[in-house]
């Protein structure tokens, strides 16, 4: 008797010898009751309708485009699952601070959540919830009988997390810069949980109670995930060990803030959608040096540069990986190629501020692997002897060899004091662009200046211009540092060019705008296309509406080029008469050069004084643009109407930054963007409603991904084990990929790149496998029969995944330590970190080719 598929089969019961009992009344063989539909059998949803007629081929292509299609929806709606737990570990609670004013004590808002917690609950489930899901809904499909799916699924996305993204992350290091893990006790600890993981799950298989698993067997394994979140966050808490000389934890909570750090500081007014007014002002002055650049303009990089500013979790990464590979809204702000030009150029020369120290010390203090200097030092000259450079910066040919810088003295001069110079990199690198300096320099009483040689290493290689810093500090005796302080220049910048010409002196640009309550306005005055030899150039100013000695105090002077000096400034005192007025204006005009100098194109500027009022209104304005653009980089929504939004547009409505590639991902998923618009934004009851309904979507989609996984399989005769263990792995496993990579490349630290890898390989068995594995023994036991899992290609899979974990963990601790690697996990010298991800990319080979082997009955284990 044969009885054709209809896509839909009766209540079958499967009953002795592999056959079927269908409506309680007859037996039959399999092959009589699906009579050649082949592997219809495999899917608790699937098919839906009859594909008797259609071939093995056809089929088979349709179920792995099926499949790859799903993976792309659970990644969509795994983007909204993550901005529902962002909403969920935003919470926060005040903290005041003491401040310089004491009827107003500074607040800031710190996390309520733990990162160690975080990171090991919602967000490890955030990240695994497929293969999670995958493994529960598996067994209670198979009505509380082990799967090979599940399982393989979850041990294989741990050996690609593992072995494949650690690989990634090592060689995506840009050349000569590394990363290492800072929070190495919390990484200890899960990556020792995640050996012990699957060394339990061999013991059990194995050892205990062979090709079976009871209920206290999987309650312990079940209970190892809480143990490893206590312990974690005891680690990072410090209360095991030699305390750290500096409570990190506290650190980031209270904030070891530095007033020359002020983007970093005020990371915690972006949360709340307010923006500190002093850093924006700061940051306005320097971008509007450039032409061109509109009010908005300045408003997308100023949230540009405040997102970059921010330490960001890895599920922040992981959605940014999902919205670039759907062509969704993007979470850092899109500049234009316009955009892009300047702001690369700003980081080069950065202007605006108070005279050539200033943009120095903002240049090392906003640079992340810089020593944070702090503010310029307030000078007091009838105290101390103050001692600073003659200029902020200067320019020298790579062919010089040695030139001379000189320190001047002023204030008192009675005393005899020293003060430490010494170089910085900057572009140009120690012993490659210049033989570094580390020396103390001595001045004598009535002494007033000191000469330091300084040399140039000249490679015979074309090489952009590049640049360096000298730095004066004070020395570490406290004896020594009496009647002694540095001054306002106590950085010089030294740019290395090919220029041997006395150069042209111009103004930067056309036009400035200050406040009129600003007290100096400083202008800058740079010399271009050559620095040698020693130039001047007299200056005056010109009245317009704007009239000297009642608008401001002008004049004229001279200023004074040394050999290799390429800027100076001119400073106008402007007099707030605090009376409102409009605006008014004054000019400044260059003339008369010596030493063969030239007079540039921008021979004159004009400098308007705007009302305070006036000032503020435009400052609002900018802060209420910038404020929208880091509001628009969340990555959650607060209502339905931005997230239908989002869905409906390409890029997120970001048009004229939309590339074809995001024209082409936004087609394909624009299906799934639709349907998982409807899902309640993370801003409902605190993001829990989108919590568990995004998770009972990913459910659904898992159920889906499961049977099209199986079928596909079976029709390509491929085991559920090999299947689980290459394409469900890889197909769930992809988004944390670029995720780890651009955390990796972003930030300073590896804990977001491969810190997190072994604490979500450690959930992934604790949860994916102990609590399927304790609702099935718990059933079982309840009927008085056993829950068998059989050890054979599991036992195998998880055994050979734990000794190569060892060895991949053993490499990543040998980078930390051993010089040749760079003393880092990520990054380092190029040889040894290509062979590191070479290494990691063979081991992920030797587990993928062993355990398919292994499977198809080339050996047993």
């Amino acid at each position: 008797m044969v009885i054709e598929a209809s896509g839909i089969m009766p209540d079958v019961e499967v009953g002795p010898d592999n056959t079927y009992l269908i409506d309680n009344k007859t037996f039959v063989s399999k092959d009589e009751v699906y009579g050649g539909y082949k592997c219809a059998d495999r899917g608790m949803l699937l098919p839906i309708i009859s594909e008797y007629t259609w071939s093995i081929e056809v089929r088979g292509f349709l179920y792995l485009v099926g499949l790859l299609y799903c993976f792309l929806g659970v990644a969509i709606i795994a983007d909204i699952f993550m901005g529902a737990i962002e909403k969920i570990t935003s919470k926060t609670r005040k903290v005041y601070l003491t401040s310089e004013k004491e009827e107003e004590p500074e607040v800031i808002e710190v996390r309520i959540w733990s990162d160690a917690v975080a990171n090991l609950t919602l967000m490890a489930l955030g990240s695994s919830a497929p293969e999670i899901l995958l493994a529960i809904i598996e067994v209670i499909a198979n009505r509380f009988e082990a799967g090979a799916l599940g399982p393989g699924t979850i041990v294989g996305s741990a050996a690609f997390n593992l072995f494949v993204i650690s690989a990634v992350c090592v060689v995506s290091i840009p050349n000569g810069e590394s990363r290492r893990i800072k929070d190495i006790k919390v990484f200890a600890v899960t990556a020792v949980f995640s050996i012990v993981a699957y060394l339990w799950l061999v013991i059990i298989l194995k050892a205990i109670t062979p090709d079976e698993v009871t209920v206290w067997e999987a309650a312990v394994t079940l209970l190892m995930f809480p143990l490893l979140v206590l312990l974690a966050w005891l680690a990072e808490k410090n209360f095991c060990g030699v305390p750290n000389k500096t409570d990190t934890s506290k650190q980031i909570e209270l904030g070891n803030f530095q007033p020359a750090d002020k983007f970093i500081r005020d990371r915690q007014y972006f949360r709340d959608g307010r923006l500190d007014r002093d850093g924006l002002v700061a940051f306005i002055k320097e971008v509007k040096n450039y032409p061109g650049l509109t009010d908005e303009d300045a408003a997308v990089l100023a949230a540009s540069k405040l997102v970059e500013s921010q330490s960001h979790s890895r599920m922040w990464y992981r959605v940014g990986a999902v919205r670039n590979m759907t062509g969704g809204r993007k979470t850092q702000p899109q500049l234009s190629t316009k955009l892009k030009q300047q702001s690369k150029d700003r980081m080069k020369t950065l202007i605006m501020l108070e005279d050539g120290t200033n943009q120095v010390y903002n240049a090392i203090n906003e640079h992340p692997e810089a020593p944070n200097l702090g503010e310029v030092p307030q000078v007091k000259p009838h105290q101390n002897a103050i001692i600073d450079f003659h200029a902020g910066s200067c320019a020298v040919m790579e062919d010089i060899g040695k030139f001379k810088v000189a320190l001047c003295r002023s204030g008192r001069l009675d005393n005899r004091v020293s003060v430490r110079v010494e170089t910085i990199d900057g572009t140009a690198t120690e012993e490659q662009d210049y033989v570094p300096i580390n020396e103390v320099i001595t001045f004598d009483p009535e002494e007033t200046e000191k000469l330091v040689e300084v040399e140039i290493i000249n490679d015979n290689q074309w090489e952009p211009d590049e640049e360096f810093f000298l730095k004066i500090s004070l020395l570490m005796n406290s004896e020594e540092r009496e009647g002694v302080q540095l001054g306002r220049i106590s950085i010089m910048e030294i740019t290395i060019l090919n220029d041997d010409e006395p150069g042209v002196v111009m103004f930067q640009k056309r036009g400035f705008l200050v406040k009129e309550s600003i007290g100096n306005a400083v202008i800058p005055v740079v010399r271009k296309n050559g620095a040698d030899g020693e130039i001047t150039v007299k200056w005056r100013t010109i009245d317009k509406t704007a009239l000297n000695g009642r608008d401001f105090t002008g004049g004229e002077g001279v200023l004074t080029f040394k050999h290799t000096e390429i800027e100076q400034s001119i400073e106008i005192p402007i007099i707030d008469d605090m009376t409102p007025e409009k605006d008014e204006h004054f000019e400044i005009e260059l003339l008369d050069p010596t030493g063969g100098a030239k007079i540039g194109q921008i021979n004159r500027t004009a400098v308007t004084i705007t009302n305070d009022d006036d000032f503020n209104n435009v400052l609002n304005n900018m802060m209420k643009m910038t404020n929208a653009n880091i509001h628009a980089m969340q990555v959650h929504h607060e209502t339905y109407v931005s997230q239908i939004k989002d869905a409906l547009n390409v890029n997120g409505g970001d048009i004229e930054n939309a590339t074809a590639g995001d024209y082409v991902l936004h087609f394909l998923t624009f299906g799934w963007k639709i349907v998982f618009s409807l899902v309640p934004p993370p801003s409902l009851l605190g993001g829990w409603l989108c919590f568990f309904i995004s998770l009972a979507c990913i459910g659904v989609l898992t159920a889906i991904i499961g049977d099209l996984a199986s079928i596909f399989g079976c029709l390509v005769n491929l085991d559920d084990a090999i299947t689980a263990i290459t394409f469900v792995a890889l197909g769930t496993s992809l988004p944390d990929t670029f995720a780890s990579r651009a955390a990796a490349m972003q930030e300073k630290y590896a804990d977001n790149a491969v810190g997190n890898v072994t604490g979500s390989n450690s959930v992934n068995v604790f949860l994916g496998l102990g609590l399927p594995w304790l609702i099935a023994s718990i059933y079982h036991a309840a009927k008085g029969s056993k829950f068998i899992v059989q050890a054979g290609s599991l036992g195998f899979s998880v055994g050979l995944f734990s000794g190569l974990s060892i060895v991949t963990i053993a490499l990543l601790m040998a980078r930390r330590i051993f010089g040749v690697f760079g003393k880092a996990e990520l990054g380092g010298p190029t040889g040894a970190k290509i062979f590191s991800g070479i290494f990691m990319i063979m081991l992920w080979f030797i587990y993928v080719l062993l355990s398919a082997f292994q499977v198809t009955g080339y050996f047993s284990f």
